[in-house]
């Protein structure tokens, strides 16, 4: 809204407002902001307003970013490994394997988010940006049985609501306007 002057609807300000109540809850339940949260979720956020205002395809900006970042990931690979930190070569063949394939792992994802980021409004990629974190959740709870009762599911349950409500509008109009431009 601030950056690209979009617009939300009623129900759109729903849903920003209750996810929003949802954050201050678990933030007054917890005694303290969730700092690495929100410095990850603005650090991700600045990150897809530049790759949304960048006249620059996802595959050659992803490219250029690479570039201007590895000199720095090359300077603290060739410290770790001259400290004795370093992991790369150390750990077996499969470790190796590991190591190499993580790199286009996490490139395949960027790219692909660089490429729909452009295409959907910004305020749409903000709130799909609950996702990933749901997914760890869902892991965290069902796969490792980590606690997860009380102030937290009722917080993520707020959260949750208003991306219910987000979502369901977007099908709403979505539906709506398919119907509105269907030939009959």
């Amino acid at each position: 809204m601030l950056f690209l002057s979009e617009r939300l609807n009623h129900a759109q300000w729903l849903a920003v407002t209750i996810a929003a109540a949802g954050v201050l809850y678990l933030t007054w339940t917890a005694g303290q902001p969730p700092w690495i949260a929100l410095a990850l979720a603005l650090s991700f956020s600045l990150y897809g307003l530049v790759r949304k205002v960048v006249a620059v395809e996802a595959l050659p900006g992803f490219a250029a970013e690479t570039l201007l970042i590895m000199p720095v990931g090359v300077a603290f690979l060739l410290w770790c490994e001259f400290t004795g930190a370093g992991a790369f070569g150390h750990g077996g063949l499969g470790h190796g394997l590991l190591l190499m394939f993580g790199g286009p792992l996490t490139a395949i994802p960027l790219v692909l988010f660089a490429f729909g980021a452009r295409r959907i409004p910004y305020s749409t990629v903000g709130l799909l940006q609950y996702i990933g974190p749901t997914i760890q959740l869902s892991l965290g709870v069902l796969v490792f049985h980590e606690p997860f009762h009380g102030p937290r599911a009722i917080g993520f349950g707020i959260i949750w609501l208003a991306l219910a409500i987000y979502v369901l509008d977007g099908l709403w109009r979505s539906r709506k306007m398919r119907l509105n431009t269907a030939p009959w």
